[in-house]
């Protein structure tokens, strides 16, 4: 379920603290590892501890976001073929932790039968699954929001789906398009009843905002009672 804005308020009293930071370095230190792949809603694995999941377009960079994070330079599997991951994977790191990289929406080299089960997939993964914590929801900042990014984002506030939106590639940007692009992303998360209002900008290949959405994660950990 999502937040309430008051404990969303409450969550975002300044950035993390170097303690923070630190919690989730060694965190996403640790022993990470795949555990499945999962087609269909009956093929998903047992509840077994909270779930963040990433969502975002094709060749958003989900994958290369998940190996930044975990320090793995090929946990998730990366690619410059749009579309080609076509299933929920899971990479978990013992009782504590399950990351899901979700299939990319938007474009997809497959049959629309295929993208169309998968879509099914995914939208019944996220109405059911009562572990899942947060969705990272992630936005190309060279872009920002587009049409069918709202709709997701849609989508996740019918279901009170708790989501936040991380900016790729901020690397790509001046500092000040960049500031420019957190704001109007912030903008547009405003009304939303399931948006966290934090918006996280990154770089998977200089690793910048990496420890603070690390440190997001432990945060959200401890206000569930893990780790």
């Amino acid at each position: 379920m999502a937040d309430t804005p008051e404990t969303q308020d409450d969550n975002t009293s300044g950035g993390p603290s170097p303690e923070e930071i630190e919690a989730g370095r060694r965190l996403f230190a640790g022993d990470w590892q795949f555990l499945t792949a999962a087609p269909t809603i009956e093929t998903l694995p047992p509840m077994r501890t909270i779930e963040i999941a990433f969502a975002g377009r094709s060749n958003v960079g989900k994958s290369s976001l998940v190996n930044a994070l975990t320090g793995r330079k090929a946990l998730a599997r990366t690619s410059v073929t749009p579309g080609r991951t076509q299933e929920l994977i899971f990479f978990g790191l013992g009782p504590e932790l399950t990351l899901v990289d979700m299939p990319g929406y938007g474009f997809a080299k497959a049959p629309k039968d295929k993208v169309d089960a998968w879509t099914a997939t995914v939208h019944a993964y996220l109405r059911g699954r009562a572990n899942l914590a947060r969705v990272f929801v992630l936005i190309d900042s060279r872009h920002g929001l587009k049409p069918i990014d709202r709709e997701v984002l849609d989508g996740l506030d019918k279901a009170a789906v708790s989501y936040a939106v991380v900016l790729t590639k901020a690397d790509e940007l001046k500092k000040g398009e960049l500031e420019t692009r957190i704001a109007e992303t912030q903008a547009g998360l405003a009304r939303r009843p399931a948006a966290f209002p934090t918006v996280f900008p990154t770089s998977s290949r200089e690793g910048s905002g990496i420890g603070e959405l690390r440190a997001a994660v432990v945060r959200l950990m401890a206000e569930r009672g893990v780790g």
